[in-house]
Formats: C-alpha cells, sequence, structure tokens
C-alpha cells in the first residue's frame, strides 16, 4: 500500500517542506512505511486560499448538488477495503470490527445529511408578509434563510479515526453547510487519513466538485497558522481540554474573531438511585464494568463518576464493581501519548489524600489496567479540579453521598457535562423524578437506563453540553443539528421575488417548509 505523505491542496498533491513526521503502530510502537510532510506556512495559506476561492462556488450550488457530494463520498469510503482496515488496526490498536462500523457510521452520517440537504429545512426560511396597511408604521416584506459561514478548519480526534476524523461528523456537517474543509490530520493515524482523503478527492472528482471543496495538511505546530488565517470562519475540534481551549483563546485573539465549537472534557456521571440498586445491582455492575472499560476507556462519553447514596446496598455494589473492574484484561491505548497521559491521570488520583485505590491491577508495561478509585463527596462539592477532570481511559471513580439532599448539592457542583445517566426503577423516578431539571442545565443529554458510551446518529441526537464539555453548549458534534455551527442568517427585505435565492421566492422552487408569519408552510405565498 503506497502513501504519498503529501498535503491535500486544491486536489492537487504538495510536498514543500523538508521536515517528515511518521505515523505508528499502535501495539510495537514501531514507524510504519511511508513518512508524511509536514505543511509549511505556505502550503497552510494555500489550502485556505484553495478552499476560499471554493467557497464562492460550493456554497451557491443547488443543496441537491451538494447531497451527491456527500453521498459519493459516503460510497467511496463503504469501497476501502481489507487493506484499510488491517491498515488503521494497525496505527489505532482498535480491532477490525470497530474499524468496520465505524466505517459504516461514517458513511452513514454523510447519507444522513445528504438527505437533510434533500429536505431542505437546514436553510431555516422564514417568511414575515409585507403589512402595507399596518399602523403606525407598514411592516416591509422581510424573508430569512441560512448560508455557510466560510471556510471550515477541522482538527480530527485520536479516539474516532474514521467518525470524528478526515470525513467525520465535523467535516459532513461543514460540506453540507456549502463551507469548503481544511483538515488538519491527526499525527495518530495519518496513513488512515491519507487514504480517507483520496476518498474524499475521488467522491469531489466523480461529482464536480471545485478543486479546494477539501484540503488537508500534515504536521505538528501547522494548526495555529491555520485557525489564525483570516480565510477560515470557523472551527470544529473534538479533543483535550488543554488544546480545545487554546484553539478558543487563538480565534478570540484574531482581527476578526471566530467561533470554536470544540468538543474537550466530560467524566459523564452515572447516578445510581435505591430502588434500582435492590432490584437489580450485580447486574448494574456488571454492565457499568463494560461501559467503562469498552473500547479502552477512550470515548469521550465514558462514564467517570458514578454517585449513590451510602447505604450497604451501595456499599455490596462498590465491592462489586471494585471485584469487576480487577477482572478486567489490559488493553493498548491508541498510542503511546495517550497511554501516558492515561498514567499521569492515575498518578494525580492515587497521590490525592481524599481519593483511595479500589480495585485494579496495578499500572505496568504497554498496556492500560482498568482501574477503580473512590473519592470523598466533599472533593466533589468544592469543586475540586481533579474530581470534575477527566481521566481518558478505562478508569472510574464513585462517590458516596449523605441523603437525597447531598446528592442534588452533588449534581450542582458538577461543570458542564456531554451526558448524564439515572439508573432507576420506577419507584426511584417518583422519588427522584426532580433530578431530570437538575441535570439538564448540566449536560447534553440525560439518560435513563442505558450507558452513555453509545451515541446514536440522527436528527434528536445531542452530542455537547456546558463547558468544559464543549465551547459552545448551543450546538452538537453529532447528529443533524450540526450543520447549523456552519451556518449564519440572512434577511431579504423588500426584494423582487425573481431576485431572491431560490429557497425564499414565492413560488417556492425547491419545495422545502418555510415558516410564513408563524405558520410553517410550503405551499406559494399567494
Amino acid at each position: 500500500m503506497h502513501l504519498s505523505g503529501s498535503n491535500f491542496i486544491a486536489g492537487q498533491r504538495s510536498a514543500q517542506g523538508q521536515t517528515l513526521v511518521y505515523s505508528i503502530n499502535a501495539h510495537t510502537g514501531e514507524r510504519l512505511p511511508g513518512a508524511f510532510y509536514q505543511a509549511t506556512l505556505g502550503e497552510v495559506d494555500a489550502a485556505v486560499t484553495a478552499a476560499s476561492a471554493a467557497f464562492a462556488l460550493y456554497r451557491n450550488l443547488p443543496a441537491t448538488r451538494r447531497a451527491e457530494f456527500l453521498e459519493a463520498i459516503a460510497d467511496e469510503l463503504d469501497s476501502l477495503g481489507d487493506d484499510f482496515v488491517t491498515l488503521t488496526c494497525q496505527e489505532t490498536a482498535l480491532p477490525s470490527a470497530r474499524i468496520l462500523g465505524e466505517r459504516g457510521r461514517t458513511s452513514g452520517q454523510m447519507r444522513l445529511f445528504a438527505r437533510v440537504l434533500r429536505r431542505g429545512d437546514f436553510y431555516g426560511a422564514r417568511i414575515d408578509q409585507a403589512l402595507p396597511a399596518r399602523t403606525p408604521l407598514p411592516r416591509p416584506d422581510l424573508r430569512q434563510y441560512r448560508i455557510g459561514v466560510g471556510p471550515v478548519a477541522v482538527f480530527g480526534a485520536s479516539n474516532f479515526p474514521l467518525a470524528f476524523s478526515t470525513a467525520g461528523g465535523d467535516t459532513a456537517a461543514a460540506l453540507a453547510a456549502g463551507c469548503p474543509v481544511v483538515f488538519k490530520a491527526h499525527s495518530g493515524h495519518m496513513a488512515t487519513a491519507e487514504r480517507v482523503a483520496e476518498a474524499l478527492i475521488r467522491a469531489a472528482e466523480r461529482t464536480g466538485m471545485p478543486a479546494g471543496v477539501f484540503n488537508m495538511i500534515f504536521g505538528s505546530g501547522v494548526g495555529e497558522a491555520l485557525v489564525k488565517h483570516p480565510g477560515i470562519q470557523a472551527v470544529g475540534f473534538t479533543g483535550s481540554l488543554h488544546g480545545g481551549r487554546a484553539l478558543c483563546d487563538m480565534a478570540a485573539a484574531r482581527p476578526q474573531p471566530i467561533p470554536v465549537f470544540a468538543e474537550m472534557s466530560s467524566i459523564n456521571p452515572v447516578l445510581v438511585l435505591p430502588q434500582a440498586l435492590a432490584n437489580r445491582g450485580s447486574q448494574m455492575a456488571r454492565e457499568l464494568t463494560a461501559s467503562v472499560v469498552q473500547g479502552c476507556g477512550q470515548f469521550c462519553t465514558n462514564p467517570g463518576l458514578v454517585l449513590g447514596i451510602r447505604s450497604a446496598a451501595f456499599s455490596a455494589f462498590i465491592e462489586q464493581l471494585s471485584g469487576n473492574m480487577a477482572e478486567q484484561a489490559a488493553q493498548t491505548m491508541l498510542n503511546p501519548g495517550t497511554l501516558n497521559s492515561y498514567k499521569k491521570g492515575l498518578r494525580a488520583l492515587q497521590a490525592h489524600p481524599g481519593i483511595k485505590h479500589l480495585g485494579g491491577a496495578a499500572q505496568h508495561g504497554t498496556q492500560a489496567q482498568p482501574q477503580l478509585f473512590e473519592a470523598d463527596v466533599s472533593l466533589l462539592l468544592t469543586q475540586d479540579e481533579l474530581l470534575q477532570e477527566e481521566v481518558f481511559g478505562p478508569c472510574t471513580v464513585v462517590v458516596q453521598v449523605a441523603d437525597e439532599a447531598e446528592l442534588l448539592r452533588a449534581v450542582d457542583a458538577l461543570h458542564g457535562q456531554l451526558t448524564a445517566t439515572l439508573l432507576a426503577d420506577s419507584d426511584d423516578l417518583s422519588a427522584f423524578g426532580h433530578l431530570f431539571a437538575a441535570l439538564e442545565v448540566k449536560v447534553g443529554r440525560v439518560l435513563l437506563n442505558g450507558y452513555p458510551t453509545g451515541v446514536e446518529v440522527s436528527d434528536a441526537m445531542v452530542h455537547g453540553g456546558p463547558y468544559p464539555a464543549t465551547s459552545d453548549a448551543r450546538g452538537t458534534s453529532v447528529g443533524t443539528l450540526a450543520i447549523d455551527r456552519f451556518l449564519r442568517p440572512v434577511c431579504y427585505q423588500n426584494v423582487p421575488d425573481a431576485l431572491l435565492p431560490a429557497a425564499l421566492q414565492n413560488a417556492n422552487p425547491l419545495g422545502i417548509q418555510r415558516l410564513i408569519d408563524g405558520i410553517p408552510s410550503t405551499a406559494a405565498l399567494s
């Protein structure tokens, strides 16, 4: 399998720099064949310039043309064969079944956004008809719809080499919105990124898209130049709190500040309620263990905090959870850097006087050992940063509270999260139903009797939440609402019908749903 290692700029390959970077076999730590050319500042500029040139053409294509492009990308992704799966497994240590499933999710979300484009509701068209006889002042004819913001810089995630990477959700949403993309390849899976980028370029050529609709650059240290480039109008990022916050600060400090939609840090609390504990405590301990260690704990929705009211039943639950965690096998993490971060997080927990280790073999070697800790509730109530901070890996922390009042105080002390889960039976729901209201101001998704390590790609899904889970709680990085991040509203006032965008014309040639004076309609205006 030949790898060029060159950057992708305006449909061509570019290798102007002298610095080479290498992809690593996650299992062995050895270099994989092939080298990648770190982008120069000139290549970063060329990539953004290409995206800016493509924007004028791409955003004005009919939505159905963009849908055809996304569907072509999906077809190309589905055609990536066994050699591609093998390569991605080598780079990430993820099993082939996981990569195959993730490939299907990635192509599926491309097709989902294509359906959004075909149905047209992303325009958000609103029409206030003129009221010339209104007193004391007449109302003008006002018509609003949404357009793409411009070229988007996307940073891939380490833990999802397909679904949150080159052709992942941020790229799919930006392309659907009419925004060309400049993608910064993740250093943990550069070979995978190259193969996926090639698939994107093939799809662009097949469907006649402008050459700069998708561009990709390699290397470390180029992200800052990308975010600060005046041609970039928004940023999508999935990664650490430190990295996401740095991008937010860079973007805010630009002469023209731009939005950064960053998914960053979440401990995804699980609340174990008394009746459920009495009825199925052993089952929940097994299920929770499986959720914590799934994928070596390398999910942004990994349950990192377990809350319960102190009781004999909860003590028995903790004991079983501890035993279950101790029985779990060590796993290889995505890359050595991820393992080092996991070890650092464990050392910090072990060194804290208010936290004790409950279960899990001693961490050693090149694989991650699952771990269970217990923290004093006072650390949560005082918002100790260590307890609020995600340990990325197969680790979780149990906290016992005294009673319902202290449970509510603990929820109130939580920082923003992607998810929160209630494990509850019917009697619990009667007694603790008010927890839903307490949790919804803290999280993007509230689950009942499930586990957060599974995100459905759909219209209703929210994969977001208040800071520090994300930099902007008004959006999501999974589901069709993700397109909203890369759109902005434009209003037309008293513009003749023939000069209006098709989505706003009286005849509504696109047949899309509009909000006309507060009444949804797909009919032509009379």
